[in-house]
């Protein structure tokens, strides 16, 4: 292969699309390339099929203290040759730019694709989970990246089981006049401005957390409304005012791949600083609302493994199905 094997920069987005992607990888469409802005991106290709790509993200990458961090994403490879073609190709660029670290893969920042999946158990992939072949996190190590950050997902398979801790949370939850309401779809677009007031301020001190505007968040979650069943996802209100949420959606990988709709996927919450034990309250109401709503399982999707709350919660009820890693390279010594 490496005779034939050339890379070179995508010039164009459009590009793209006078090029053969293999059907098995995460599909990259010219569209995605503009709206996700790398400041390069780069095809290996062997005739006109691409065997390699990665994009580089350096002026937008998210921040890490003691660190200028670039990101590496946009990948996808056929071989090891190839994989550690476009990787190399991608820290030497950022080195060039001032990088001291390279993370991948992540698409520019955490709002979008990142992580791999190293260890998949035995669950099917479930709706919105990144998903990559067995090899690729082989190839990132033997391309010199090793694991920076590692992640979970588990599940709830017994949705009677609850929090023991629960009622006497939800009871002082109450009293303080917080009130749960479901999510209102004829105002969607509106209910998730609303929401987003709530993370942008939780999500603040995240791991690689990088501001995301309004308009994007809402792009986000436009995605996924034909598929938002508006009882699963709960909106925490204080005097009117969003303190907290959970975005909670139907497994819809179960009836693309044949399988009875069982397991509903719990996206993402998030509370207000000062609002101790909320985050419990939500997730209790829905499994509940799972429950009544005839699903036997829950998925705690993606959770850091240094998120001490949420994974606290996961564990009193649920056991973990999934492991995931973002990697690391060290481009130039400090």
């Amino acid at each position: 292969m490496s005779e034939t094997l050339r890379v070179s920069a995508l010039e164009r987005p459009e590009m793209l699309d006078q090029l053969e992607q293999p059907a098995a990888w995460p599909r990259l469409t010219p569209a995605e390339v503009v709206a996700e802005r790398p400041d390069a991106t780069w095809v290996a290709t062997n005739g006109n099929a691409v065997v390699a790509r990665a994009s580089a993200w350096w002026t937008s990458a998210p921040p890490l203290p003691g660190e200028s961090l670039g990101a590496v994403g946009h990948f996808a490879a056929e071989s090891r040759e190839a994989a550690r073609l476009v990787l190399d190709i991608a820290c030497a660029a950022l080195r060039s730019r001032g990088a001291t670290i390279a993370v991948g893969p992540m698409d520019g920042n955490s709002w979008r694709k990142y992580r791999l999946v190293v260890d998949r158990g035995s669950e099917p992939p479930f709706f919105l989970e990144p998903t990559n072949p067995p090899e690729w996190p082989r190839w990132f190590a033997d391309a010199g990246w090793r694991i920076h950050s590692e992640y979970v997902s588990s599940v709830n398979d017994d949705l009677a089981r609850v929090d023991p801790t629960g009622a006497a949370k939800a009871r002082a939850i109450i009293d303080r006049g917080v009130r749960l309401r479901e999510l209102r779809l004829d105002d969607y677009d509106a209910e998730l401005r609303r929401i987003y007031a709530v993370a942008r301020v939780s999500f603040a001190g995240a791991y690689l957390y990088t501001p995301i505007s309004e308009d994007d968040f809402v792009a986000q979650y436009a995605a996924v409304k034909s598929v938002v069943v508006p009882s699963l996802v709960t909106i925490a209100e204080h005097d009117g005012i969003p303190v907290g949420f959970c975005f909670c959606v139907p497994d819809m990988n179960e009836p693309a791949g044949g399988r009875p709709l069982r397991t509903a996927v719990l996206k993402t919450f998030a509370v207000l600083p000062g609002y101790t034990g909320l985050g419990g309250v939500l997730a209790d109401r829905t499994h509940a609302e799972a429950q009544r709503l005839g699903f036997t399982r829950v998925i705690h999707a993606l959770m850091h493994v240094s998120n001490d709350r949420s994974r606290a919660l996961s564990k009193r009820i649920a056991h973990e199905i999934r492991r995931y890693a973002l990697f690391e390279r060290r481009v130039r010594e400090l």
